[in-house]
């Protein structure tokens, strides 16, 4: 047990530090081994690495896909068509909300979250100048419309997030579609009102707009020439619409959505073969960050007493739902990742809580559902999403970790704990 903390404290401390997760999660893995009186090079060569090439298997097409598409919205101005066309719908001066479902929107069809960092955080700088609105507030507002609810709580949505608990429970992207909407309003309505109350604190503290280190003046270049915003949805509304509603797989879905994201945009063909080049180069950096997290949850879960944890956590309630989330939320802690916390949570104990649906009664729906919420209520400093948008954004844990937590950890654990109530009640 004291090895799990240490390696957890360490692994939070050098990501804090900007260290790459890469190299320091099996070096910290390996301390956690020795701790734990596992043969080193055994922990290394057969259980990291056997964790790390199982995620990476089952799940490099999803990746791959889900970055290509997200390069060719980035690449022909879709994205940005979309998101500047929501936030002048719903007002220069709401610059939070814009912001806020602006990334939602990208994120719900199925463009990478990294992608959407990206991809919004120009048009975010825009906004929040003309709002005259303190830029620490762009981080959190990113991490809520495009880490939280459409992650893991709209029905529906392609993020990998969702679609890694089908395979257990047998299940569609749409499971729990109630708990899910519940959850969603908790999430987006929360996690906005904390926000605009930190704006309002921070405005009349003196706290306004500033210009980041290394400010980019082209907001607002060439917007006229970006593609029609309704074309620009397309693929994303195909992904959705396949995904959900003809139940089709997701690697046909998002290879459809790519496909009509190049016949839309056929006369920028030129621009097609480097941006497939480069969005597959980042899901390649994506899928080996994650599969790392995932290698050094792998190293945790075989330390001898994580049995009596797991069957702590097991016996922590009656109610399987209770333990399920424990499970998932604290693995998805540990490794920094919400897809490979959950994805070792399901692997080491899906099985488990598959047959726990059957014999109880429980719809799997519910456990799908909350699996996925839960993965998303993890938000630590170490969290490989929250590095690499902040390494974007200029911007410093001290300076944005305290309202990440709330609209990334406080809040939607709350969510976690409405969607079980729900649950227990039959409302699926």
């Amino acid at each position: 047990m004291i090895s799990i903390i240490i390696g957890l404290a360490l692994l939070m401390f050098f990501a804090y530090l900007g260290w790459s997760i890469i190299w320091v999660a099996p070096i910290v893995a390996g301390i956690v081994a020795l701790m734990s009186g596992l043969d080193l090079m055994d922990a290394y060569t057969n259980t990291y690495m056997t964790g790390f090439v199982n995620f990476a298997k089952a799940w490099f097409p999803i990746f791959l896909l889900g970055a290509v598409l997200g390069k060719l919205m980035e690449d022909t101005g879709a994205a940005k068509s979309v998101a500047i066309q929501f936030t002048k719908f719903i007002g220069e001066k709401r610059a939070i909300l814009g912001v806020l479902v602006a990334s939602a929107v990208l994120t719900y069809g199925g463009v990478s979250l990294f992608v959407v960092v990206f991809a919004i955080y120009p048009i975010a700088l825009a906004l929040f100048k003309k709002a005259d609105i303190s830029r620490r507030l762009i981080a959190p507002t990113i991490v809520l419309g495009a880490f939280t609810f459409t992650m893991t709580a709209v029905p529906g949505t392609p993020q990998i997030q969702n679609l890694i608990p089908m395979n257990t429970f047998k299940t569609t992207p749409m499971a729990g579609t109630i708990i899910g909407i519940v959850a969603t309003l908790i999430m987006a309505v929360g996690g906005y009102f904390w926000l605009k109350f930190r704006e309002n604190r921070l405005t009349a503290a003196g706290e306004k707009y500033t210009e980041p280190n290394k400010s980019k003046e082209n907001e607002d270049e060439d917007e006229e020439n970006l593609p029609n915003w309704i074309l620009s949805l397309v693929p994303l509304i195909v992904v959705v619409i396949l995904l959900n509603f003809l139940k089709i797989a997701p690697i046909p879905s998002l290879l459809a959505g790519i496909l009509a994201i190049l016949l839309i945009n056929i006369k920028q063909y030129k621009t097609f073969i480097p941006s497939m080049n480069e969005g597959a180069k980042g899901s390649v950096m994506a899928i080996i960050n994650t599969s790392a997290a995932v290698g050094f949850g792998a190293v945790v879960t075989s330390v001898p007493d994580f049995d009596r944890i797991t069957d702590m956590l097991l016996g922590i309630s009656s109610n399987p739902l209770v333990s399920e989330s424990l499970v998932v939320q604290l693995l998805a802690m540990i490794t920094g990742s919400a897809s490979g916390g959950m994805g070792i949570a399901l692997e080491a104990l899906g099985g488990t809580y598959y047959d726990l649906s059957q014999s109880t009664g429980m719809s799997p729906e519910a456990f799908h559902r909350m699996a996925a919420i839960a993965s998303g209520a993890s938000i630590l400093p170490h969290n490989g999403a929250l590095l690499t948008l902040l390494a974007v954004t200029q911007l410093t844990h001290k300076e944005t970790y305290k309202d990440v937590f709330v609209v990334a950890l406080i809040i939607p654990t709350i969510a976690v704990i409405v969607g079980i109530i729900m649950a227990s009640m039959g409302i699926i």
